[in-house]
């Protein structure tokens, strides 16, 4: 296993703010050429069957206009799965989709909708896209993904990042510890996201069996005070001194 984390940068919510007053401005697409030259390995979007933020023409000139791997976030609706087959991002994650939601609360029933899902994993893996399920840390979603023919997860780290205390906070983190270390024990590649920020990074930068973290809203609002760049260079210092001190840590090395 390589001790490599990587960073993925979610625009989204530049495209959240061009569209609350319309027009082109900010262009969620220049912020991703921002994001990759401030060290992001991948760029994520989410589109969304109301179009709220990201747009399909914002799809076609990411994948156009960046060099970085697209994940595009997306819901296992069938206009989602012909949107996904026809333009083919370098990956898709599938994540659970509520039209009055703010934002994606929550992890998907990998378990429960694992006949709904199936259809959407095999099609989209059999068009050579590297499919992802956003997933609760835990065990039994995390078995139904692997089942499922899914070659990623995406842990929903939400609420560890938003517990109150210490007991609290302490119960979830061993859940992603747990979660993570089941998925590598199935052969999945596990990565993370939801509610990341400066504070919370260091812990989950530091569980070895993560490889990626998916970080969008709270990088978006820091640059409103420091600017994306220095936000996207300081949250990928902060994992990378996470996981060098685990790695001293462990002995696990590189």
């Amino acid at each position: 296993m390589t001790n490599e984390l990587r960073l993925g940068v979610n625009i989204d919510h530049v495209a959240t703010i061009r569209n609350a007053r319309g027009g082109n401005h900010p262009d969620p697409v220049r912020a991703a050429v921002l994001a990759a030259n401030a060290g992001a390995d991948g760029i994520t979007a989410h589109l969304r069957e109301d179009r709220r933020h990201i747009s399909d023409s914002d799809i076609e000139r990411l994948l156009k206009e960046i060099e970085l791997p697209l994940n595009l976030e997306m819901a296992a609706t069938d206009e989602m799965l012909d949107i996904s087959l026809r333009y083919k991002p370098f990956a898709a994650c599938i994540v659970p989709e509520k039209r009055e939601e703010r934002t994606t609360e929550g992890g998907l029933d990998a378990a429960g909708g694992y006949n709904h899902l199936s259809r959407f994993v095999s099609e989209m893996g059999e068009a050579g896209i590297r499919v992802s399920l956003f997933v609760e840390p835990d065990l039994i979603q995390v078995s139904a993904a692997a089942e499922l023919g899914a070659q990623v997860i995406e842990l929903h780290v939400g609420a560890y990042c938003d517990a109150k205390d210490a007991a609290t906070r302490d119960h979830h983190y061993q859940r992603l510890v747990e979660a993570a270390a089941k998925a590598d024990e199935l052969g999945l590649e596990c990565h993370a996201g939801h509610g990341i920020s400066f504070e919370t990074v260091g812990p989950i930068a530091a569980i070895p069996t993560l490889l990626e973290l998916n970080i969008g809203h709270f990088l978006v609002g820091e640059a409103i005070y420091i600017g994306l760049a220095d936000a996207i260079q300081d949250m990928r210092n902060r994992m990378d001194l996470a996981r060098a001190g685990n790695a001293a840590t462990t002995g696990s090395g590189q």
